[in-house]
């Protein structure tokens, strides 16, 4: 099974171009949706969390006041640390049972979605490394839409991330998302034709 690494910053467009790779046979798995999983109501992860952060980190049904925490983490580079390595472990060990699963029945093609991956040292999981990315000004423009944030915000969100210019580096495929929906999927297309073949 080839393993696909797909990564970008915040509001390049992943989960389009992981959709893309959908559509062309590929197992997607979401370490977004990991994360989710591995801190769900009733989780121990979940009770760390809440330790760590206190009630503000929860919502009135018990559930990760995601919002709230991402705040948190903004703020103080010290306590993003903290969450990471609680978060980080429950992740890559939730990530290695989709991948063996994924592998298990067969797949072809497996694409690992996770904003963190090099960040989180978790490059070793997979074959190679696809960076997703846009012009600067668009990615703020699509956070500011997505999270009706201000621009102080959207800026301070992207600048506590890797700047895309750096992680471009890593990726073996870059897609550059800044253009029209049919541009991005002519360049998945072309990727997926190079490196995965017909």
């Amino acid at each position: 099974m080839r393993t696909i690494g797909l990564t970008g910053g915040i509001a390049t467009g992943k989960s389009t171009v992981a959709e893309l790779l959908a559509q062309r046979g590929a197992v997607v798995i979401d370490a977004d949706q990991l994360s989710r999983d591995a801190v769900a109501p009733g989780t121990p992860l979940l009770q760390r969390i809440a330790a760590l952060f206190g009630a503000d980190a929860l919502q009135a049904d018990g559930s990760l006041d995601r919002q709230a925490v991402r705040e948190l983490i903004f703020r103080d580079p010290e306590r993003r640390k903290q969450l990471e390595a609680l978060l980080h472990p429950a992740i890559r060990e939730l990530s290695l049972r989709r991948l063996e699963e994924a592998r298990q029945s067969g797949a072809a093609v497996a694409v690992y979605m996770a904003p963190l991956l090099i960040e989180a040292g978790a490059a070793d999981r997979v074959d190679e490394i696809w960076v997703v990315t846009v012009r600067p000004e668009v990615q703020l423009e699509r956070l500011m839409t997505r999270d009706g944030c201000d621009r102080q915000q959207a800026e301070r969100i992207v600048a506590a991330q890797m700047p895309l210019a750096e992680k471009e580096k890593y990726g073996v495929v870059v897609i550059d998302n800044s253009g029209s929906p049919e541009e991005t999927a002519r360049q998945v297309e072309e990727a997926w034709q190079r490196r995965i073949g017909p």
